[in-house]
């Protein structure tokens, strides 16, 4: 390799880290569950604090980046990663493994911000569009192999590996980092709005805690409504603050734009819609048709492996496309495919079920992805490209964080009521079942079930557990349809339109990736 290029290796390595993070944790739930005790919501905790620490620091970090500098920031960034990489490690407990995610997350958050810049500012002219394409790639990749990888961890060495392996891989990351990149940073004068970013986190994870804790002490409950109330007071804060900083985190202007707001919304509603159902598709799939953590994998990637193939192969043609359509159609077909896994999981279907809708959904993806942030640049002035590139983004990492909340929630929900509405179950023991279904404890049910009632247990585990597989696809292709109707009404322009699409020079290709 040539010199030149072991800043681009120690770039997409870490990106490549913080990305298979988001998917690598799906096929391993099951063991987690078992090896902590960890209950249904502290699985989703583990699922969920890494994206919502990374969506609530994203754009606070790349003004920091800007403002310390960007080398210093990704060294402290991967530093951090591997810290909290070693606790989950060696997790005692459920909750130290959720608190030591979330300061993964943070440590993401600081990688994440500052690829693009230090990218930008390492190459120029036909080695920029290069670096960016084997970024872009290795990032794709990530969505494909975080299942796989995860898999073969799981069942070949231990749950716990799929941390510890980012151990030996930041310190190569760090290694190459001090030896061939030089610090860049911002223009001068670039301020910090700490106010804006601890408003908006405060905001971001309260409506995360609330819509959880809904789902299991109810919407009355006293936790449930104060974590809601306060997500309020603190959007409120956050838009106040907002309209008077010079240099706010976000700028709300930006929002008063019609195709800016819709963008932004179809960000969420993509990522929501598309990805955090695979979390449940994971725990079926292992603790319901008892297939092996490595199985498990395989069987989820049609999805990722459609879309980076589709991403990569259709990147030319989609520049002849208007960035609405793409987009707009890309998200009905995310819809559809959500739908069609909503028809074909079934109390007796098996893996085959989920293929010809992750399929769908995959090539949904790989015509939506390449575009979000392109068409959000060009619905923004040029000055605001950094602040709408970082936005779209966080829009994303949001749209998962709150996906795999509510459909979470939807999906304990209804493996409630349908243990509940059964006999199989004693009435004081409904609740504790289906929390054990839910939290991939199925056998547990099935084997607690007295010989006489042992077939009776395992018909209410799969019924229960594809109800509740159906209704989150339901509500998942409901809300990427409508977010796909509503960028075809509202996103116009075309290739060298009105949205302009960046040049490369101005702004990278955005990865496919989850």
């Amino acid at each position: 390799m040539r010199r030149s290029w072991w800043p681009l290796a120690a770039i997409t390595l870490g990106n490549f880290m913080l990305l298979i993070d988001v998917t690598i944790v799906n096929t391993a739930l099951p063991q987690v569950a078992r090896g902590l005790d960890a209950s249904f919501t502290s699985l989703q905790w583990v699922m969920d604090i890494y994206a919502l620490a990374l969506a609530a620091l994203l754009m606070v970090a790349g003004s920091a980046a800007d403002l310390f500098g960007r080398r210093r920031l990704y060294l402290v960034g991967l530093a951090v990663f591997a810290l909290s990489s070693l606790v989950c490690g060696l997790a005692p407990d459920a909750g130290v493994l959720i608190a030591a995610r979330a300061v993964q997350g943070v440590g993401a958050a600081a990688m994440f911000a500052t690829n693009t810049p230090l990218l930008m500012a390492t190459y120029s002219g036909r080695d920029r569009g290069i670096a960016f394409g084997v970024w872009g790639g290795t990032s794709g990749a990530a969505a494909a192999v975080g299942p796989v990888l995860g898999g073969v961890l799981t069942e070949y060495v231990d749950w716990r590996a799929i941390f510890l392996v980012n151990l030996p891989l930041t310190a190569i990351a760090v290694w190459i980092t001090v030896r061939s990149i030089e610090e860049s940073r911002g223009a001068a004068g670039v301020r910090i709005d700490w106010p804006g970013a601890a408003t908006f986190t405060v905001c971001a994870g309260a409506l995360t805690y609330g819509l959880m804790r809904g789902g299991e002490e109810g919407w009355a409950d006293t936790g449930t409504v104060t974590a809601l109330v306060a997500a309020v007071i603190a959007l409120l804060a956050f838009v106040l603050l907002e309209r008077g900083r010079r240099q706010p985190l976000l700028d709300l202007g930006l929002m008063r734009r019609p195709t800016f707001a819709v963008l932004m919304a179809a960000a969420l509603l993509l990522q929501a819609a598309a990805f955090p159902y695979l979390t449940y598709a994971g725990l079926w799939l292992q603790s319901v048709l008892d297939m092996s953590p490595v199985r498990a994998g395989l069987a989820v990637t049609p999805m990722a492996g459609v879309s980076l193939v589709v991403g990569a192969v259709g990147g030319r043609l989609l520049d002849r496309v208007a960035p609405g359509r793409a987009l707009g159609g890309g998200l009905l077909l995310v819809g559809a495919g959500a739908l069609v896994n909503a028809a074909m999981v079934t109390p007796d279907a098996d893996w085959t079920a989920f293929v010809p809708g992750l399929a769908l959904a995959g090539l949904g993806i790989g015509l939506a992805m390449p575009v979000l942030v392109s068409a959000a640049l060009g619905s923004a002035p040029p000055e605001r490209a950094g602040m709408a590139s970082g936005a779209v983004n966080t829009f994303r990492q949001l749209g998962y964080a709150l996906g795999i909340a509510v459909l979470g929630t939807v999906f304990a929900t209804r493996v409630r009521d349908v243990v509940d509405g059964g006999d199989t179950v004693p009435a004081r023991a409904a609740g504790r079942a289906a929390e054990a279904i839910s939290g991939g404890h199925a056998d547990a049910v099935i084997a607690a079930a007295p010989p006489s009632r042992a077939d009776a247990a395992r018909t209410l585990v799969h019924e229960s557990f594809a109800a509740g597989l159906d209704r989150i696809c339901v509500i998942a292709g409901i809300a990427a349809l409508a977010a796909g109707l509503l960028v075809l009404a509202v996103v116009r322009g075309g290739p060298g339109g009105t949205p302009p699409k960046p040049t490369p020079e101005k702004s990278p290709p955005e990865p496919v990736h989850a």
